[in-house]
């Protein structure tokens, strides 16, 4: 099982230090999550909301950097860490503007880029981009396949409903492919994942017996589409308290992934001038409790 570190909420000046540690404790990569935007007036209904008005749990004014810049500056600090967005709101860009953007960031991170995608929630983002926000399911189904072809170098080109691209040349284009994961655990999120992706990412962190019910639906689209023996990246986030012993259940199930954030773990009135210290002291804590034990595994 690989562990990858989320940095959403974390303070804009802690994101490259994170990485450095994240990489020097032994963690696999960091999770990293998208949005551009707060809207002052928000009607959208967050999908996984529990408040009776539908809105989400950050504050207003939380920083939400672009996902692509953070991952360009971790790659620059560490050699061997991957970087996962979870996720990605694709259909909120043009089709070219995606394609040049995480294939700039795959070219300088040396091939460390895992672009997970989702649909998003927040119509208000797509009105500033002017992005279609009834057909960003059926537009990401397209989106997919249209980065493989577009990052495949040389001449390239694609045409589909929502997508033609004449014959042109992207440089610089990715000299491995990345992989995509589909995001979500809707029943449409779940067969776009098992159809074109090459792996799945939780929407959220799951209450345990949440993750086994997500996790046996996925195997259920897997068999279906006859994937089940195939190299399908399975990331999991777990609402519980850390043991190597759920998280080997979950590996020997099929789990090759597990989205955690150790650094969250610190008292939220720890000091200003201790944070810092305290964040690191709860990643090494879960790189020697956790990590070290399920390596050796």
């Amino acid at each position: 099982m690989r562990f990858h570190q989320s940095v959403t909420f974390l303070e804009m000046d802690q994101l490259v230090p994170i990485a450095r540690a994240t990489e020097e404790l032994g963690f696999d990569g960091n999770y990293i999550s998208d949005h551009l935007f707060n809207p002052r007036s928000l009607e959208s209904r967050y999908t996984y909301s529990t408040a009776p008005d539908g809105a989400p749990f950050w504050d207003k004014d939380m920083a939400w950097p672009d996902p692509m810049t953070v991952i360009a500056a971790m790659a620059a600090v560490t050699e061997n860490i991957t970087f996962t967005t979870g996720v990605y709101i694709a259909p909120l860009r043009d089709l070219m503007t995606i394609t040049k953007s995480v294939g700039t960031t795959a070219v300088l991170s040396n091939n460390r880029v895992r672009l997970g995608v989702g649909v998003g929630w927040c119509k208000e983002e797509f009105d500033q981009t002017g992005q279609e926000f009834t057909t960003r399911g059926k537009r990401l189904n397209e989106i997919i396949p249209a980065l493989r072809a577009l990052w495949s170098g040389g001449w390239v080109e694609y045409h589909g409903e929502y997508y033609d691209v004449p014959e042109c040349q992207i440089n610089p284009s990715p000299t491995k492919p990345v992989p995509i994961l589909g995001g979500g655990h809707s029943d449409v999120a779940f067969r776009r994942a098992v159809a074109l992706c090459d792996g799945w990412i939780a929407a959220g962190a799951y209450s345990v017996d949440e993750a086994w019910a997500h996790l046996a639906t996925l195997k259920e689209h897997l068999e279906r589409e006859g994937r089940s023996n195939d190299d399908f990246a399975i990331y999991m986030s777990i609402f519980e308290m850390p043991s190597v012993d759920l998280y080997k259940e979950f590996e020997a199930a099929g789990v090759t992934d597990l989205i955690c954030a150790p650094w969250m773990m610190v008292p939220q009135d720890t000091p200003s001038d201790q944070i810092q210290e305290r964040r690191y002291e709860e990643m090494a804590r879960f790189a020697q409790e956790i990590i070290e034990p399920m390596k050796r595994a």
